[in-house]
């Protein structure tokens, strides 16, 4: 069936088109063309390719990490599609081996039978991280990389795991080659690593890092740390949570100028809508408090904002324009995990997925003509 949708603006993804009138059938964009006087089926102020989180952990009621099958699964997706995000990574963090292969089946199981929910895999945030650098995350389910359980990740996780965060300074070369060669996109994060060793795991071709500045060797002027490689090297991405609390808006001015088109949004949220107010997961534990998930170290364990409130506090917090905010939630996720094929634009061929917005930056709702 052949829908139309009527935008004033269109963020394409690569610019922003006014007064244009979207055609859409099976599921795919089969025109974009500027149009006046028109009757379409529905209009709006403004529209994006829908946004891409591929960082969150847990929807309104659930989290992926404690349940880790289909019904965790649907809560993300479902929680998000309400908050005008489109398209997830559902997370899993360090945990038994039998946990991540129950995440995986979960993820393939939720794709193959709700192939237009948005889910395009899962991002793997361990085991293999830094203890000094664990985060929230327990340290009991930290492992030193093994080349069994790596080969067991990768045979189980081929098609379903899009992007695992290690900390590289922990892998031998020929452990990280066989990381790089698997396809499964490979993230610097949770990381002690020097500067040296950072820089040694980009020429590698690791091209993407986790949380900037957020459970990483920081930068200084005699040892610049992970944080400083991430700098000083243009072609790595750097997804960065702009919620005030997991960097101060400042320290987002300064990436946001360094990093430039390769800085987008993530959320990673524990959950989504302030719902809960406690949680936990064995040692794992995080409560609510001033709008933050704390556990009782005094750590972050997640964030709340979605990607929406990203956006919104990157134009009014950061400065940077709507256009551009935009794409740091569409298009250069989908380029950062080699995606930008399937996903992140606005033309003809692409998914009929959509993320609706007006002035205020305070509605978000996504669309999906299936």
């Amino acid at each position: 069936m052949v829908q139309t949708i009527f935008a004033e603006k269109v963020f394409t993804g690569e610019t922003v088109l006014r007064d244009q009138l979207i055609t859409c059938d099976k599921g795919m964009v089969i025109s974009v063309a500027h149009e006046e006087n028109n009757t379409p089926v529905l209009k709006v102020k403004y529209l994006s390719a829908g946004f891409n989180d591929i960082h969150i952990n847990g929807g309104d009621r659930l989290n992926f990490t404690k349940t880790p099958d289909g019904e965790g699964v649907e809560d993300i997706a479902s929680s998000c599609a309400v908050l005008g995000t489109a398209y997830t990574l559902p997370t899993i963090i360090s945990s038994p081996p039998e946990t991540i292969f129950k995440g995986i089946e979960a993820i393939k199981k939720f794709r193959e039978e709700h192939p237009y929910e948005g889910v395009l895999g899962m991002h793997l945030e361990g085991p293999f991280l830094h203890p000094l650098k664990r985060g929230a995350h327990v340290r009991k389910f930290l492992h030193k990389p093994s080349d069994s359980l790596l080969k067991e990740i990768i045979k189980h996780g081929r098609g379903i795991i899009k992007l695992m965060t290690i900390a590289p300074e922990l892998f031998t070369d020929k452990q990280l080659d066989m990381l790089l060669d698997s396809g499964i996109t490979i993230s610097a994060g949770h990381s002690n690593s020097t500067f040296e060793e950072a820089q040694h795991a980009f020429k590698k071709g690791i091209r993407l890092v986790t949380h900037l500045y957020n459970a990483m060797s920081g930068f200084s002027h005699r040892a610049p740390g992970l944080t400083g490689a991430i700098f000083d090297n243009a072609d790595v991405y750097a997804p960065i949570i702009i919620d005030g609390a997991h960097c101060d808006f400042a320290a987002a001015r300064i990436a946001y100028k360094i990093k430039k088109e390769k800085l987008f949004l993530i959320s990673d949220a524990l959950f989504t809508g302030h719902k809960i107010q406690h949680f936990q997961w064995g040692d794992y534990d995080a409560r609510l408090v001033d709008g933050k998930y704390i556990n009782a170290e005094g750590n972050l364990t997640g964030a709340t904002i979605c990607l929406g409130d990203a956006v919104r506090n990157a134009v009014n917090e950061v400065g940077v324009g709507l256009q551009e905010a935009v794409e740091m939630a569409t298009i250069r996720p989908a380029i950062a995990l080699g995606m930008e094929k399937e996903t992140g634009s606005i033309k003809k061929g692409y998914p009929s997925v959509f993320t609706v917005f007006d002035d205020s930056l305070n509605n978000f709702k996504v669309i999906r003509y299936n």
